[in-house]
């Protein structure tokens, strides 16, 4: 084929009316009318009319025998449509080509789905054949969208003095709270590497060696369980400055989003971003990441209710808990309230106490056991209006939180009080330092071992561990946590102070992290850094409910990649060199 000067599909425009222009693309639709032929032609860039005149007889005949998905290229004329004609809905709706000559460089079988069509299509169906579904106008508009993303991040952060720095994959295995992917090492037999879960020590270390501010878009490896924002790789914004605090940290992040909200989605984002303690989400949202798209505040009621002769309240109050509810802006049925009640003790609590308001006064099962005092606090603590439902909760703090999250969450659905297009960012600071494990009952980090403590809560360190408050900071959208950093330890004897708290000792500190405590040894500046889910932040950007529609070969939620078959068995040669032996076994239920 002789070379030829390529006009790109999306690209025709009035100026080339008149001019020939060379063509190539797949066959979005063809459509017959007897004597003229059209077809939609289309490539990355959009799509164009072809119009297939008997006067052109070989390219005539040509088009009559094209199919979906067939890969053409068209020589032709730009022609001004007829008056009437015009498709509003395509940048190039006022012209059409008309074919002069057609080669046909690869004839399409019919695809397995629409490709020509953004419908419903069966997930598993999409991934088998990921290489058709990313040719549907969606899935190419959220990968272009990805890369507009990616390059807006590179130039603010190029501007503001960051230096783009790759680190290592296969690194040491250290604890990050997830699973390690595990390497063998064929060189060093019986030693393994592990897929770094992110660059956190490389970062810190670039920091020991003097770079300032370094940035990097990485790609990162987690062994764990599947939802609709985790994957076994991902890809996040990795970033470090030295001699910072965290209004520091926090002021480049958010001009960082301002930049690329505005670039790519032509949206200017309020500033600054609000701000709350961690203590305080909990508090007034039940969660750590909350979504500030709707109200459903949850009220403190336990003074109220400090007297009461209610018995699950007295009880609650009794042994250290507390009343907690939230108002919610609409009269609710009987399987509404049975529906959230279900899903406060699915959280843990006991259930869920609710009271209706009227015209009248108060109306529920509860209303004769509580005193007039009692009822009116509860009228003036949540502002109630005739037609609202109050519902409350009296358990443990965390029981009390999580419980009433999840009511709020589900009440702001079903009532759709949630604002569609919106984006509300929010900053949840001063995390706890220390958490206990679930599984295991043992301290453990919160974030990740090399967050600074508070310094005003360092003298609890020791004492009263889980009392410490972190210098660490995460940023929330929509309810969805995008990413997180910390002001780190540069010091390290702190750091010590910090692995003691997780009865990391020294000498297991030196095998496991002796690298890192001996770089900070030679002068390590005070830093600290963020991290964010790029395809976390191009899913809520692109409107969608799983980072798998912004991922081009994402794994399903059995971390399998379909339409390769990975995971696959291994070839007996290469296991031998490596020394190992698999052993097969049914796969673990979720």
């Amino acid at each position: 084929m002789s070379l030829t000067v390529r006009t790109p599909c999306g690209a025709v425009r009035r100026e080339h009316v008149g001019s020939d222009v060379d063509l190539y693309g797949w066959v979005h639709r063809r459509r017959d009318l007897g004597g003229l032929i059209f077809i939609d032609l289309r490539d990355r860039s959009g799509i164009v009319q072809v119009k297939f005149d008997p006067v052109h007889a070989p390219a005539h005949t040509a088009g009559g025998e094209l199919r979906s998905e067939s890969v053409i290229h068209v020589h032709g004329l730009v022609l001004q449509r007829p008056p009437g004609t015009e498709n509003k809905e395509l940048a190039t709706g006022a012209l059409e080509v008309e074919a002069h000559a057609v080669d046909l460089l690869n004839r399409a079988q019919p695809p397995p789905f629409a490709v020509n069509e953004d419908g419903v299509v069966e997930e598993q169906l999409r991934l088998r054949y990921r290489y058709l579904d990313l040719r549907r106008s969606r899935m190419a508009r959220n990968l272009q969208l990805r890369h507009r993303v990616a390059k807006a991040i590179r130039d603010f952060l190029d501007d503001e003095g960051f230096v783009e720095i790759e680190t290592p994959v296969l690194i040491r295995s250290t604890p990050e709270g997830a699973r390690d992917y595990l390497v063998p090492s064929r060189l060093k037999p019986g030693y393994v590497y592990a897929l770094a879960q992110s660059p956190q020590l490389y970062k810190q270390l670039l920091m020991v060696a003097g770079l300032d501010r370094y940035f990097q878009i990485v790609r990162c490896y987690r062994d764990e369980d599947q939802r609709a924002d985790r994957q076994p790789e991902f890809t996040q914004l990795d970033l470090e400055m030295s001699f910072v605090g965290e209004d520091d940290v926090l002021d480049v992040i958010e001009r960082s989003f301002a930049h690329i909200w505005k670039q790519v989605l032509g949206i200017t984002l309020p500033s600054p971003i609000l701000r709350m303690t961690h203590a305080e989400a909990i508090r007034r949202y039940g969660v750590d990441k909350p979504d500030l798209r709707y109200g459903l505040e949850i009220e403190e009621l336990s003074s109220i209710f400090a007297a009461t002769e209610f018995k699950i309240f007295r009880q609650a109050l009794d042994t250290g808990g507390v009343v907690r509810g939230i108002r919610i802006p609409r009269n609710l049925g009987g399987k509404e309230i049975e529906a959230l009640t279900e899903l406060a003790r699915a959280e843990g609590a006991k259930g869920l106490a609710f009271w209706h308001r009227e015209p009248e006064g108060w109306r529920s099962p509860i209303t004769k056991f509580f005193s007039d005092r009692e009822l009116a606090g509860l009228l003036a603590a949540t502002g109630a209006q005739s037609g609202d439902v109050v519902v409350a909760v009296a358990d443990r703090s965390d029981v009390v939180a999580a419980a009433l999250g999840s009511v709020r969450k589900s009440a702001a659905r079903l009532l759709g009080l949630i604002k569609v297009g919106a984006f509300e960012f929010a900053w949840v600071t001063e995390f706890p330092l220390f958490e206990r494990s679930k599984e295991t009952g043992e301290i453990t980090a919160a974030h990740h071992p090399f967050t600074s403590p508070r310094p005003e809560d360092l003298p609890l360190l020791e004492s009263e561990p889980l009392k410490v408050r972190a210098r660490a900071y995460d940023l929330v959208l929509n309810g969805t946590e995008l990413g997180s950093g910390s002001i780190r330890i540069h010091d390290p004897e702190m750091q010590q102070r910090v692995f003691n708290g997780l009865g990391i000792s020294r000498s297991d500190a030196e095998r496991k992290f002796g690298f890192l405590l001996e770089a900070f040894r030679y002068g390590a500046p005070p830093h600290g850094g963020f991290a964010y889910g790029l395809d976390r932040v191009v899913m809520l950007a692109a409107g969608e409910e799983t980072i798998r529609e912004v991922i081009a070969f994402p794994k399903n939620q059995q971390a399998e990649e379909v339409m390769t078959d990975a995971p696959a068995a291994a070839d007996p040669k290469q296991l031998r060199e490596l020394g190992l032996e698999l052993i097969r076994r049914p796969p673990q239920t979720r």
